[in-house]
């Protein structure tokens, strides 16, 4: 302007307003962030409520009065563009004093009173995990009709079950008929010592009388009562090699406590599957039942089942290793103020939990050393040093894209690629909703992969953000579409993000009270109680049946089924 008309008078009105012109941008430029896309004028004093008297006026458009009105002069177009020009001056203006009322807002840690509007000092917010439980909004259709076809309860019913796999119902806990009374066992004296065959009763033999009371509770199809047996036997002690017996088989099991297994289980099962407080679950008992259970005596029944199922882990563990799919996932544990790691690994049937100090990948190579089969992962590096097949978690993958689409809206490279990623996935997960994970219906996606990577990878790009994109799918090329050249790989992580999520429930539960060693027995439990779930078994069913192991159980439970059947009694 100045060259085309000349300099202006100084000590003018307009060349003070020149000179000291300050430009807002770079202030509010990665400090200021206001909710709209970009820090264009339009965009942020929109937000802030002003309105133009033409909605869709811009800058381009006044290019366009400005040329009609040097042709036409006339008197309205130049109005429009006077007031154009005039109200982008009372737009910029409520933006500089908005920015100084957040300054002075956030000196003072509260709101501005003018406007009301919430100040939030970004170093005061916590850092989120990039994976939240629950459903988020994503940019493109595709992509929410893929994440809908990832549901953990969609997968067991419509894909898994396509693949040929069994998949259990659960059966009611309260299997027992009727209730019974209360009684008293009275068992024989015994005759003979079972070390030394003498006999029990001689001349110079000892025998005395005792009695035992054990509290336990009777779990009957349509309710739960207490129940206490008392047991009177005989004591007796060989004259011969000095044993004392007699104490009933029934009482031996007991490890000396005085409450039976069924109390025992009710309380795990509400511990541990049901994620009740320790402390709760043991008022709650005393109430119902009329017992005194201390906390500490509930802890020592869970320390008790820990140690009695924990065989059952170690198999699981090992069952898992030694198959053909594992999916694995890890999270946070509080141990007493100190930061700890749970792993879980999972196939189709069976759940297994390890806690570890670290989140380094010793836990995952020492557990699966020996496995040759497929690893399902999200993008951890530490589980690229397994030597195996490896799939990565697309779902995973799909929401970082989403998010970083989210970030730049107007980067075109991203959204090129981010698009013909959805549109590549989403016939190939139709497949799978209609045919199950099988090789022989799902290999025929292989071209469509290597055209994916030929016409939208291959190409050199521009934007940062593209690059970015460009190298991570160029980095895990082999790990991608990896289940479409196997049977039964699912192509997410889900089924280990839904036993992460049974575990973080339990946590919550805990707030970190619970030390390394009792850590431990919460995982021995979850582990039999998730891997039930994954077996249509009710959880409470298997605690109280005693048995150790749940495929045991599961097949006991399937002959009686079938006899049921066999005699027309289901």
């Amino acid at each position: 302007m100045c060259q085309r008309y000349g300099e202006l008078p100084e000590g003018s009105v307009a060349f003070k307003a020149i000179a000291t012109a300050v430009n807002i941008l770079p202030v509010i430029y990665a400090q200021v962030y206001f909710p709209a896309y970009s820090n264009g004028l339009k965009a942020v004093a929109d937000w802030l409520g002003f309105r133009w008297s033409v909605p869709d006026a811009s800058g381009a458009q006044t290019i366009s009065w400005r040329h009609e009105w040097e042709r036409s002069r006339d008197t309205q177009v130049k109005q429009r563009l006077v007031t154009y020009n005039s109200e982008d001056c009372r737009a910029l203006e409520l933006v500089t004093h908005t920015v100084q009322e957040i300054c002075r807002a956030a000196a003072q840690s509260t709101a501005s009173e003018k406007n009301n509007r919430e100040v939030i000092q970004v170093d005061s917010m916590k850092d989120e995990h990039p994976y939240r439980f629950g459903t988020p909004s994503f940019v493109l259709p595709a992509m929410s009709e893929i994440n809908k076809a990832a549901y953990w309860n969609y997968q067991r019913d419509r894909v898994y079950v396509r693949s040929g796999m069994r998949r259990n119902k659960p059966r009611s806990a309260l299997a027992m008929r009727g209730p019974r009374e209360n009684k008293v066992v009275v068992h024989p004296t015994p005759t003979l010592c079972p070390h030394c065959n003498h006999p029990a009763r001689t001349t110079t033999g000892k025998t005395r009388r005792n009695e035992k009371v054990l509290r336990d509770i009777h779990i009957g199809r349509f309710g739960v009562k207490r129940w206490i047996v008392r047991y009177v036997f005989q004591m007796c002690r060989c004259s011969k090699c000095g044993l004392w017996f007699g104490l009933p088989k029934e009482w031996r099991t007991r490890h000396g406590h005085k409450f039976g297994w069924n109390l025992k289980s009710y309380l795990i099962y509400h511990i541990i599957h049901l994620r009740i407080p320790q402390r709760i679950a043991t008022l709650a008992t005393n109430r119902f039942f009329g017992l005194a259970l201390s906390v500490s005596t509930v802890g020592e029944f869970k320390t008790e089942a820990a140690a009695f199922y924990g065989k059952a882990k170690q198999h699981t563990l090992d069952s898992i290793a030694h198959g053909g799919l594992v999916h694995a996932d890890e999270t946070r544990a509080n141990v007493k103020g100190k930061e700890g790691y749970v792993w879980a690994f999972t196939n189709l049937r069976e759940v297994a939990y390890v806690y570890a100090e670290t989140r380094e990948a010793d836990v995952v190579q020492t557990l699966l050393r020996e496995f040759n089969g497929v690893l399902v992962s999200d993008f951890y590096g530490a589980y690229d040093s397994i030597a195996c097949p490896q799939q990565k978690c697309l779902i995973h993958l799909m929401r970082d894209l989403n998010e970083e689409t989210l970030k730049n809206p107007f980067d075109v490279e991203l959204r090129r690629i981010v698009g013909g990623f959805a549109e590549l996935l989403r016939p190939i997960v139709q497949t799978v909703d209609r045919y199950g994970l099988k090789r022989h219906f799902l290999r025929k996606h292989l071209a469509s992969v290597d055209r994916f990577y030929k016409r939208l990878i291959a190409p050199d790009y521009h934007s940062e953000a593209a690059i970015k994109c460009k190298e991570r799918f160029e980095k895990n090329k082999n790990k991608l579409f990896t289940f479409l050249n196997y049977d039964g790989i699912p192509w997410n992580n889900n089924n280990a993000e839904h036993a992460i999520k049974a575990f973080a429930i339990l946590r919550n539960v805990m707030r970190g009270t619970s030390t390394e060693k009792g850590i431990e027995e919460y995982l021995t439990l979850l582990t039999v109680s998730e891997t039930c779930e994954y077996q249509g078994l009710d959880f409470l069913d298997f605690l109280r049946s005693g048995e150790r192991d749940v495929v045991a159980f599961a097949n006991s439970k399937r002959r009686r089924s079938r006899c049921k059947d066999h005699l027309g009694l289901g």
